[in-house]
C-alpha cells in the first residue's frame, strides 16, 4: 500500500450489517477496557477484607498487564491460524469468568491466580478485533470502523470506575464484579448469536503462499521495517499517552499549583477530546486524506498545544481548553493510526501483526512511569511535558520512516 490513503468517495450511508459488526466488536472491546479496571476502584475494600497493602493489590494488576502484554503476539499467531472468531468468543469467555472469580474469592492470593487468568482473555481482544473489522467491514468505511472500536475501549474505561464504586458501595464490593461478569456473558450471547456476521480471514496467507508455490514464514511479517516502525509508533506514543493521562495532574500541580480540581477537570477535557476526535479522524480518513498526513497534522498540533501549557502558567478556561485541544488532535490521529498497521500487514497475517504492534503501548507503559517519576522526583515537572511533547514528534517520524519503506518495497517488487 504506497500512500495509505483509502478510495475517495467513499460512501456516506453505512450499511445495516457493516453497523452490527461494527457495534458487536466496538462493544466487545468497551467490555475488555471496562474489565481492565474492574478492581482498581475497588482496592479500599480489598485492602480492608484481606489484610493487604496497596503494594500488593499493585501486584495483582502487574501480573494482568504483563500477561496481556506478553500474550498479544502469540494471541494474533492464534487468530492466523484458527481464526478471529473463536479466538475472541474464548477470549471474552475467559475474561468474564476471570471478573466472576475476582468477586467469589475467598483470599488475596487466589487473586494472582485470577489476574493471570484474566491477562489471558484480555490479550486477544487487538489481534482479534481488527482482523474481523478488516475481513467483514467495507474498507471504505474501516476509518469510522477503527474510530467507533477505540471510542467502545474509551467508554469502558470511563465507565468502569463510576459503575464498579457505585455498584461496591450499593450492594458490596463482592457483588460489583459479579454483576459486571454477568453483563459480559450476555455480550458473548451476542457475540455467539451473531457469529455468523463475523468475517475472518484466517487461512488467506496460507492460501496466498501455496498459490505462489511457498512456505508461509510465521514471523517474517513481524521483521518487516513497516511493521517494526509500527511497533516503534506505539511504544513512543504510549509515553505520551502515559504522560498526560497518568501523570498531568501531578505535573501541574507541582509546576504552576494548579487546584487538583481544575487539573483534573483538564485531563477529564484530554479524555473527552479524545473521544471526539476518535470519531471525526475516523470520518476522515474514509475520505481518501493521505493517512500519514493525518498523523503528522494531528501529532504535532497536540505537541504544540502540550508545550504552550509546559510554558506558559494559563487561566483555568485556557487551560482546560489546550488540554482539551490536545486530546482532540491526537484522537482524531487514532484511526489512521491503525489504517497504517493494517497497509503495513500482510494478507493474512493482520492478527499477529496487530498483536505485535499492539504489544507496544504495553511495553511504553510498562516504562514510562518510572522516567515520568523520576523527573516529577527531581523537580523537574516542566520536563514532563516537554517529553510528552517530544515524544509525540518522534512519533510522527515513525509515520514517515513506514510510508517511506513501504514506498521502497513496493517500487523494488517486480511487476506482474
Amino acid at each position: 500500500m504506497t500512500d495509505f490513503a483509502l478510495p475517495a468517495g467513499s460512501p456516506s450511508s453505512i450499511p445495516n450489517r457493516d453497523i452490527k459488526v461494527m457495534a458487536l466488536i466496538s462493544v466487545a472491546h468497551g467490555c475488555s477496557h471496562f474489565f481492565q479496571l474492574v478492581l482498581p476502584p475497588l482496592f479500599p475494600f480489598l485492602k480492608q477484607d484481606f489484610s493487604v497493602s496497596y503494594t500488593e493489590l499493585g501486584l495483582v494488576m502487574t501480573l494482568f498487564y504483563v500477561t496481556s502484554g506478553v500474550l498479544q503476539t502469540p494471541a494474533g499467531f492464534l487468530v492466523d491460524r484458527v481464526g478471529a472468531r473463536n479466538v475472541l468468543i474464548g477470549g471474552l469467555a475467559i475474561f468474564c469468568t476471570a471478573i466472576l472469580l475476582y468477586g467469589l474469592a475467598p483470599s488475596y492470593w487466589l487473586l494472582l491466580p485470577v489476574a493471570v487468568l484474566a491477562g489471558i482473555g484480555n490479550s486477544v481482544f487487538h489481534p482479534a478485533d481488527f482482523s474481523i473489522l478488516n475481513a467483514s467491514v467495507d474498507q471504505r468505511r474501516l476509518g469510522r470502523a477503527y474510530g467507533s472500536h477505540t471510542l467502545g475501549g474509551n467508554l469502558g474505561w470511563g465507565l468502569a470506575p463510576v459503575l464498579m464504586a457505585g455498584g461496591a458501595a450499593l450492594f458490596g464490593w463482592r457483588a460489583a464484579p459479579i454483576i459486571a461478569a454477568l453483563v459480559g456473558y450476555a455480550v458473548l450471547a451476542a457475540l455467539l448469536m451473531n457469529r455468523d456476521l463475523l468475517k475472518e480471514d484466517a487461512g488467506a496467507a496460507r492460501r496466498a503462499a501455496a498459490k505462489a508455490g511457498e512456505k508461509a514464514e510465521a514471523l517474517g511479517p513481524l521483521l518487516t521495517l513497516p511493521v517494526l516502525m509500527c511497533f516503534g509508533y506505539f511504544l513512543l506514543l504510549s509515553f505520551a499517552l502515559i504522560g498526560t493521562q497518568n501523570f498531568l495532574p501531578a505535573t501541574l500541580a507541582a509546576l504552576y499549583g494548579t487546584p487538583l480540581t481544575l487539573a483534573t477537570t483538564a485531563l477529564t477535557g484530554f479524555l473527552l477530546g479524545a473521544s471526539a476526535g476518535v470519531m471525526v479522524g475516523g470520518w476522515v480518513a474514509d475520505r481518501g486524506v493521505k493517512l500519514e498526513a493525518i498523523v503528522i497534522t494531528g501529532l504535532l498540533g497536540a505537541a504544540a498545544l502540550i508545550l504552550v501549557v509546559a510554558n506558559l502558567d494559563l487561566p483555568a478556561a485556557a487551560l482546560v481548553a489546550a488540554i482539551a485541544g490536545a486530546g482532540f488532535l491526537q484522537g482524531f490521529t487514532t484511526p489512521s493510526r491503525d489504517l497504517i498497521v493494517r497497509g503495513a500487514a500482510p494478507k493474512g497475517a493482520s492478527g499477529r501483526v496487530f498483536g505485535f504492534v499492539y504489544s507496544g503501548l504495553d511495553a511504553g507503559s510498562a516504562m514510562a512511569p518510572l522516567v515520568l517519576g523520576l523527573l516529577l522526583d527531581h523537580g523537574r515537572a516542566d520536563y514532563v511535558l516537554w517529553f510528552v511533547a517530544a515524544m509525540l514528534a518522534l512519533t510522527t517520524l515513525t509515520a514517515v520512516a513506514i510510508r517511506q519503506s513501504s514506498t521502497r518495497k513496493t517500487t523494488a517488487a517486480p511487476a506482474e
